[in-house]
């Protein structure tokens, strides 16, 4: 990384949580985790076909401050950030400085094409 990032963007890390629906299935809902301050940029993108409709896959690299492994405020995959309606579906997560100052995800956003 060879300038600091400028970490403008809000966002709310949530994590996804199965309870029961009392019919021997479970319902997926996704709990708050903290709120982040990130820098959020594009990559270039994809479309495929859903069943319904078709989606466009818009790939982010978001950096976001450090936090241990472990830590409750450290995204994963599988995790995803919230901003207002839109949603950043993490995939992968790695140190983006030797010091672990910061941390890069990258992201997909899935918007109805």
């Amino acid at each position: 990384m060879k300038r600091p990032p400028i970490l403008n963007r809000r966002l709310v890390l949530e994590a996804p949580e199965r309870a029961p629906d009392g019919a021997g299935g479970y319902v997926e809902t996704w709990i708050e985790r903290g709120v982040l301050w990130a820098e959020i940029s594009p990559r270039t993108g994809g479309e495929r076909a859903g069943e319904e409709l078709t989606l466009a896959r818009v790939p982010y690299r978001i950096i976001v401050r450090g936090a241990p492994a472990g830590a409750e405020a450290r995204p994963a995959p599988g995790q995803r950030f919230r901003e207002g309606a839109r949603l950043f579906q993490i995939r992968a997560v790695t140190e983006a400085d030797a010091r672990g100052h910061y941390l890069t995800c990258f992201a997909e956003e899935e918007i109805p094409a």
